[in-house]
């Protein structure tokens, strides 16, 4: 009996791969392990702090720091009965509140003043939009001693409300030129379809722009919380005890005593976790809105 055999399989020729294809790739593969190296170098300063914070002062203060040190709750409970009975809550309180009230009252006067600048432009617009943004560039020590007299003359000194107004004419500018990059990729078709409908401008605003440009919106809302929940030299200078911010109750752990290495790590990361669950939170948004603008 004859056996049969199957036909041998013909490999077909590799088509090789053309130079530029291969350098293209070997750049992506560079720029990926660079983008890696650097998310890591930025990393590992916060990954230190929390490890610091657990272990006690005489390990993190040793030099080189050991790693296999052990673990402790010491710096936490330090940080939380700090201040006296009500601990570290009135200055993180007094902190939530500047920062979510001068974040709304931001977005509130920034979203009108980007839809003018933007949908319905005005002459000169882009010199507007420069004189909004070199207000940024203003150091803060130079208006921080005429910014001090008015407090003092109004009886405002240590009263949260004055630094909610000061941190929205702060954020204000850099919201305006954000919202105004965003509002400019909505099509103005849409807006005249609604106006066609019989809606008036804060109608508009509210049910038609807002929801489209709601990414923008949550990407300059969480820029502007965490500018205002960092700032610290009007804080330090114009709050006492009832209006004093989580960045200025951080200052007092560092004593004519010396630098408590894990107390104050403890302390850091304690006052950034808010804001790092605020960014974990509105991630997707923060990506959709930073990148919304950036595409023409």
């Amino acid at each position: 009996m004859s056996t049969l055999t199957a036909p041998a399989r013909t490999r077909r020729p590799r088509t090789p791969v053309p130079a530029p294809v291969r350098r293209a790739r070997r750049r992506g593969s560079a720029l990926a392990l660079l983008a890696w190296a650097t998310g890591i170098l930025f990393f590992l300063p916060l990954a230190w702090m929390v490890l610091t914070s657990f272990h006690s002062e005489p390990d993190a203060a040793t030099n080189p720091p050991s790693l296999a040190a052990p673990l402790t709750l010491d710096a936490y409970r330090t940080f939380f009965s700090a201040g006296g009975a009500d601990g570290p809550w009135p200055p993180l309180i007094n902190s939530m509140t500047a920062a979510l009230c001068s974040t709304l009252l931001v977005l509130l006067l920034a979203l009108p003043a980007a839809y003018a600048l933007s949908l319905r432009p005005v002459r000169k617009w882009r010199d507007v939009m420069f004189f909004f943004l070199s207000t940024k560039m203003l150091p803060l020590v130079a208006g921080l001693l005429p910014v001090y007299l008015f407090a003092s003359n109004a009886g405002l000194l240590d009263n949260i409300w004055l630094l909610v107004v000061l941190y929205t004419a702060m954020n204000l500018p850099i919201a305006v030129w954000m919202l105004q990059s965003f509002l400019a990729e909505i099509p103005v078709s849409v807006i005249e379809a609604a106006q066609i409908d019989g809606a008036r401008l804060p109608t508009v605003l509210r049910r038609v722009i807002a929801p489209i440009a709601g990414p923008g919106m949550a990407a300059t809302a969480l820029i502007c919380f965490i500018f205002s929940w960092n700032e610290l030299l009007f804080a330090l200078v114009l709050t006492g005890v009832r209006a004093e911010t989580a960045p200025v109750f951080l200052t007092s752990f560092i004593t004519s005593q010396g630098l408590f290495l894990a107390k104050v790590s403890a302390a850091s990361l304690a006052i950034s976790l808010p804001v790092l669950v605020a960014g974990f939170a509105a991630q997707d948004k923060l990506v959709q809105g930073l990148s919304l603008g950036a595409v023409k």
